[in-house]
C-alpha cells in the first residue's frame, strides 16, 4: 500500500497520507463566558515556519475552520502558504458563529444557505485564495432537512468553481449519509484514534468511497506521551477546562489515569520499529483503513517534523493492529 499519498475519497484529489489540523495555530479564543476554546498562546511566526516546513516534508493537506481562533487560523495558513498555495489542498469548515474583534464564539450556529455563501466568501478572503478544495459543514448535530439544502448549495459552489468538493464534520453516520448523497461529497471528518475507534463510520466511508478525515487522531494529546496522571494543561488551553464532548481529561483539566493506563498498555506495540508513540498512533490509523487521512494539530516545527516522519514508517502490520485490539479488549 502507498504509505505517503491518498486519494481524497471519490474526488480524485490527491493528498498526503498525513494532513495537519490548524485548530491550535488559531491561538486563544473563548466562549462568551470565558471558557477556553483554543490550545493556549501561540507564536504566529513559529506557526508560519511549521506550515512551510510541513510542505517541504511532503505534507499537502491542511485542515482548518473559519472559527478556529475566530478567523486567525485561516489567515495564518493563507499567509504561510503564499505562492505555494497551488501545491497543497486546503480544507476548511463553516457553520459556527463568532466575533473576530472579541475573539469569542457566539455559542450558536447558522445552518442557512445564505450564511453558507457568506461564510465561504469570508474564508476565501482570509485564506487569500480563489477556491477551497474541501468545504465541510461544522455543525455536528445539524438538522437533516436543512443539511440536505446545504448539500445542494455545496453542489452549486462546486459548479461556480468556489470549492472542489465538500463533506460534513460529524460523528453521526446518518448525517454523513445525507451529505454523501451529493455527487461531489468526498469526505467525512470524524473523531477516531487508538482509544476511540469509530467502526460504523469507518464502514460507511469504505462502502461509499469517502475519505476519512480524522480529527483528534492523537486523542487531544494523550497519545503523544507528554501527559502523566493528574497533569493539567496550561490556562487558556481547552483541555484545562474540558467541555463535555472532550473526554480523557478530568473536570480539573488533568489527564484521566484510566486513559493513560490504556496508552501505556499499547505503548510497546505502537513504538515498535523505531516509531515514537505519536508516530505509532498515526500508523495504527493507516492500518485501520486505507481511506484514512489523520490531521493532528501542531504549534511548532518540531511537532510537524515528528508527525510527518510517521509517513516514512507507514502503517502498522496486520499483526500489530490485531495485538493492539487484543490488548484494549483486555484479552
Amino acid at each position: 500500500m502507498e504509505t505517503t499519498r491518498r486519494t481524497l475519497g471519490r474526488s480524485g484529489i490527491e493528498v498526503s497520507a498525513l494532513g495537519l489540523g490548524c485548530w491550535a495555530i488559531g491561538g486563544e479564543w473563548s466562549m462568551p463566558g470565558g471558557e477556553p476554546l483554543g490550545w493556549g498562546a501561540v507564536d504566529d511566526e513559529e506557526s508560519v515556519r511549521a506550515i512551510r516546513r510541513a510542505v517541504d516534508l511532503g505534507v499537502t493537506f491542511f485542515d482548518t475552520a473559519d472559527n478556529y481562533g475566530t478567523g486567525h487560523s485561516e489567515r495564518i495558513l493563507g499567509r504561510a502558504l503564499g505562492a505555494r498555495r497551488d501545491d497543497v489542498v486546503i480544507a476548511t469548515k463553516w457553520g459556527n458563529l463568532f466575533d473576530e474583534e472579541t475573539r469569542t464564539a457566539a455559542g450558536v450556529a447558522d445552518d442557512s444557505v445564505a450564511y453558507a455563501r457568506r461564510a465561504l466568501t469570508a474564508s476565501l478572503k482570509r485564506l487569500g485564495t480563489d477556491r477551497v478544495d474541501l468545504y465541510q459543514l461544522h455543525i455536528a448535530d445539524g438538522d437533516l432537512e436543512r443539511a440536505a439544502q446545504l448539500r445542494d448549495a455545496c453542489e452549486e459552489f462546486v459548479r461556480e468553481g468556489l470549492i472542489r468538493a465538500y463533506g460534513w464534520s460529524t460523528d453521526d453516520t446518518e448525517r454523513a449519509a445525507v451529505f454523501a448523497a451529493g455527487p461531489r461529497c468526498t469526505a467525512v471528518q470524524y473523531r477516531c484514534n487508538v482509544l476511540q475507534d469509530a467502526p460504523e463510520m469507518v464502514a460507511l466511508c469504505e462502502r461509499l468511497e469517502l475519505a476519512s478525515v480524522l480529527r483528534s487522531p492523537l486523542a487531544m494529546g494523550l497519545l503523544t506521551g507528554k501527559y502523566v496522571a493528574g497533569q493539567a494543561p496550561v490556562a487558556g488551553d481547552i483541555r484545562s477546562a474540558p467541555p463535555a464532548w472532550l473526554p480523557g481529561f478530568g473536570t480539573g483539566g488533568g489527564a484521566d489515569p484510566e486513559w493513560l493506563g490504556r496508552v501505556d498498555a499499547v505503548r510497546s506495540v505502537l513504538t515498535s520499529g523505531g516509531r515514537t508513540l505519536t508516530q505509532g498512533a498515526l500508523a495504527w490509523l493507516w492500518a485501520r483503513s486505507p481511506l484514512m487521512v489523520p490531521v493532528p494539530g501542531f504549534r511548532t516545527v518540531a511537532q510537524v517534523e515528528e508527525n510527518a516522519g510517521a509517513m516514512e514508517y507507514g502503517p502498522l502490520t496486520e499483526g500489530e493492529l490485531a495485538e493492539v485490539e487484543r490488548i484494549l479488549r483486555g484479552d
